[in-house]
């Protein structure tokens, strides 16, 4: 086991706390601050005491639009965004942040799921996305409503906030001081591989990755993350929201990881010295920005998905901005390890620490307040760290469970203990390596074969061109004598002699060979940019 003080850490105050009465406070002691500034369409500029009056302002018109629990919440990355989250909190309330590029039928599910009668949004919000399946009623133009909001009220609050001590404010207006581990905000997956599920976050688990984070020293104030993963993101949703509210680092938002161009340019105009996303969305930025756009960059902290081999370096290369892989999952609340800079201290006025050593490959080191485990995927029993096995997981940071189903929840958790469904290893010095989805693994003549590594091979033994989508994927369709067999999908003809002379030259077994080939139109992928494993099987199964 692995063993990163997660007992001691579980003792913080700040555990117990309430996410209203924690941004409040943080909020209230730094009000001139610069909080946000968003560049969707003309620059806007918000402090931290404007930002939380009128969510204040907001969060009072809340509890009388509805008496539900779950308020649900429709924008890209953005003041809207940020002071609807807030108010909802402050309201005592639940954000559920909804992924608009899901298809009707799965909105419809989280939607009911979540027991929503109240949504979040602009009208100019709804134009765009007119196949969300909007209700009759219940739609809160957030817009409409701040500018309802009582200037004299306003402005009287934001000069408490400036003059009146923080907590002494926020107990006279009455703020929920005790969270713990009650609902906080409500995330449905990505759907990877199978429908959305609800995943359920408590107070303590966002208000305690981002003491995990703070603790990292990677976040530090000083800094401006630019933020242009989506809200309904884990990864949008703690550390490009709740941790610059929490923390007090400036925030630069914009609506879309895709608008290279607008992005780069945005970057340079801030001075943005933070950026985070996935490889899929940092990928155009290689071919399409010039390195001197980006010359405020200290890192890029990438996550989700797998880093391909020598991206890091060639990003490290141009744009001379450190390369940092970090691992979350959404019931992890995001963030469980990520690889830390070597602090210059032309950067900051740190000394090297022990976390300067990154070694290829890695997702870094657990953040404190966790304990991890690697187990057989079987039989479920402790291997060392260093073998390849399920990762295990515990601490503040893990979630609740998923919603409405308690069964679903029971498999994942045991003991306090999540089962993360990723197969990993940790080396001597504790840095974490993950192998793949055990989803992305088949059990072929009783062996795991992880369609991940066939699919790099394959990438690099064809030498195919770089591209913004992928060009092919592994999976697998049930075989009556071996369980599992493997196929191989792709955008090209591809004959299958090829592809066994190249696995067979990359010393591969015959297992390992894909026993269909299957062109396609497209590889199926999400909005995040990882694969859509459901579709890739389901194209894999079809006759």
């Amino acid at each position: 086991m692995i063993d990163g003080g997660e007992k001691a850490f579980r003792g913080r105050d700040e555990l117990k706390r309430h996410l209203a009465w924690e941004s409040f406070i943080a909020l209230a002691r730094d009000p001139g601050r610069e909080a946000i500034v968003d560049c969707t369409w003309e620059r806007r500029v918000m402090k931290r005491g404007m930002l939380l009056a009128l969510a204040w302002g907001l969060s009072r018109d809340l509890l009388l639009q509805t008496e539900k629990k779950r308020i649900g919440i429709v924008f890209p990355p953005g003041l809207a965004a940020a002071i609807s989250n807030l108010a909802v909190v402050l309201a005592g309330k639940v954000p559920v942040n909804l992924n608009f590029t899901l298809g009707p039928a799965s909105l419809r599910a989280c939607l009911k799921g979540a027991e929503i009668d109240c949504l979040l949004t602009t009208l100019r919000v709804q134009e765009k996305f007119s196949a969300f399946p909007w209700p009759e009623c219940g739609v809160v133009d957030v817009l409409v409503r701040l500018k309802s909001l009582s200037k004299v009220k306003t402005l009287s609050l934001l000069a408490a906030i400036r003059m009146l001590p923080s907590g002494f404010l926020a107990a006279r207006l009455g703020v929920y001081r005790d969270g713990g581990k009650g609902e906080a905000g409500l995330l449905f997956t990505s759907g990877s591989s199978g429908e959305p599920k609800g995943v359920v976050l408590s107070h303590r688990n966002i208000l305690g990755n981002c003491a995990q984070i703070d603790a990292a020293g990677l976040l530090v104030r000083s800094e401006t993350l630019l933020a242009n993963l989506p809200i309904f993101h884990s990864f949008g949703f703690t550390v490009s929201l709740w941790y610059p509210l929490l923390r007090g680092c400036r925030l630069v938002t914009l609506p879309s990881p895709l608008e290279v161009k607008k992005i780069a340019d945005t970057i340079e105009a801030e001075a943005a010295t933070v950026l985070l996303g996935t490889p899929t969305f940092f990928k155009p930025y290689l071919k399409r920005v010039d390195s001197a756009k980006l010359k405020s960059v200290k890192y890029v902290i990438s996550g989700a998905e797998k880093t391909p081999d020598g991206f890091a370096a060639a990003w490290e290369e141009k744009f001379g901005s450190i390369y940092l892989e970090g691992y979350g999952l959404t019931e992890t609340s995001p963030v469980v390890s990520v690889n830390l800079p070597e602090w210059a201290g032309a950067r900051e006025a740190r000394p090297s620490s022990e976390f300067s050593r990154r070694p290829s490959g890695s997702v870094g080191r657990l953040l404190s307040g966790q304990s991890a485990c690697i187990v057989h995927p079987e039989t479920k029993l402790e291997l060392a760290p260093t073998e390849v096995g399920l990762l295990m997981l515990r601490g503040p940071n893990i979630f609740e469970g998923y919603l409405g189903a308690p069964e679903k929840t029971a498999e994942v958790k045991v003991q306090d203990w999540f089962i993360t469904g990723d197969l990993a290893r940790f080396d001597d010095d504790g840095f974490l390596f993950i192998e793949g989805r055990l989803s992305r693994f088949s059990k072929i003549g009783g062996e795991m074969v992880p369609h991940g590594t066939i699919e790099q091979v394959l990438i690099e033994a064809l030498d195919l061109p770089d591209a913004e989508s992928p060009q092919l994927a592994v999976s697998a369709r049930p075989d009556a004598v071996k369980g599992e067999a493997l196929v191989l999908l792709c955008v090209f003809n591809l004959e299958l002699a090829a592809v066994r002379a190249k696995l067979e030259a990359a010393g591969f077994p015959n297992l390992w060979v894909p026993k269909l080939i299957r062109q396609v139109e497209s590889i199926p992928t999400l909005a995040t940019g990882k694969l859509d494993l459901q579709g890739i099987r389901q194209l894999a199964e079809e006759d």
